[in-house]
């Protein structure tokens, strides 16, 4: 009796598993969607579009880019959130969803923990640190000594309130001890107008949008706020390596999809990608827009979600951060 108990047993858990593989092997059915909490035309929108063409021809279905951009990504996030877990609707976003719980904590209509299912953290784009030529800092060092000598005589500029450059700046100001004021702008482009022109002097901001005037020598690059050296430039060094210990923040892309959307679906997904990011013209394509390549593991990208909701929820806090 016990043996046929066991041998019933058995072919359940077979049939379970032979289910849970052919789920895997027929999805997906129908077109997917990928939901980008941005207007057209940005980084993370250029991720999805160029990710999304090579990912529905492995897939074998039309995956459809929707961009549903307004309040700080929490439009789109939120609808995303909201979506069947079935692998037909996922999201590609940015560190902007780490910012907003600190940022927006009694707005948010989701919970970044509980109503999202990493999948992979697909790229990265330096921030760098860039100050005026005019200013006599070739080093983090250098701008932190005269920071001291000069309290609140510095301004540095950001794409923005709560953007990332944002929180690079104060939490710099956090880690060193400096006190400078910020100049947020409606974007990256005409914050680093206005560092040209010498109107404001220090600014966090993507290397992309900094890189050709640097090179004219407009701008001086003198760090960057990820975790290594940025591939395109490897002479710059990390803020961290220059002297201000366990400073880092890595302006990443990523993609999650709604809680619950099954496991197997996830590991093809995930697989789907990571051979994409290997293909030597995606890369290729990636760097020239200032990607620097991932494609962490589901786990990987949950640990670093966990890590930055905390870290920037603190720097927010510490820093008195608030929209106006």
């Amino acid at each position: 009796m016990k043996l046929q108990v066991l041998a019933r047993f058995v072919v359940i858990v077979a049939m379970l598993c032979s289910a849970a593989g052919a789920g895997a092997q027929q999805y997906p059915g129908k077109p997917v969607r990928l939901i980008v909490p941005f207007a057209p035309g940005g980084s993370t929108d250029i991720m999805a579009r160029l990710l999304g063409q090579r990912l529905g021809d492995a897939l074998g279905q039309q995956i459809v880019v929707d961009n549903r951009g307004g309040a700080g990504t929490m439009i789109g996030t939120e609808i995303a959130a909201k979506s069947a877990s079935d692998g037909y609707t996922l999201l590609v976003t940015n560190i902007a969803y780490a910012i907003n719980p600190g940022l927006h904590s009694k707005k948010l209509s989701y919970d970044p923990h509980r109503d999202f299912a990493p999948i992979t953290l697909l790229a990265s784009q330096p921030t760098v640190l860039a100050v005026h030529p005019s200013l006599p800092v070739r080093s983090v060092s250098d701008l932190v000594k005269l920071a001291k000598q000069k309290p609140g005589g510095l301004t540095f500029a950001s794409a923005g309130t709560g953007s990332v450059g944002h929180i690079a700046g104060e939490m710099f100001k956090l880690a060193t001890g400096v006190d400078m004021i910020h100049v947020p702008y409606k974007g990256g482009g005409p914050a680093v107008i206005d560092l040209v022109a010498g109107q404001v002097v220090v600014a966090f901001i993507g290397m992309p949008t900094t890189m050709t005037h640097a090179k004219a020598g407009k701008v001086r690059i003198i760090a960057v706020t990820d975790g290594k050296r940025p591939s395109a430039e490897p002479r710059v060094p990390t803020i961290a390596e220059s002297g201000v210990a366990d400073y880092q923040i890595d302006n990443w892309i990523g993609m999650l999809a709604p809680a619950g959307t099954p496991h197997d679906i996830i590991a093809r997904l995930h697989g789907e990608i990571a051979r994409i990011l290997q293909q030597s013209d995606i890369r290729e394509k990636l760097a020239s827009q200032g990607f620097e390549v991932v494609g962490s593991s589901p786990a990987e990208f949950k640990s670093l979600l966990v890590r930055d909701i905390e870290k920037f929820s603190q720097v927010i806090r510490q820093a008195n951060i608030r929209l106006n």
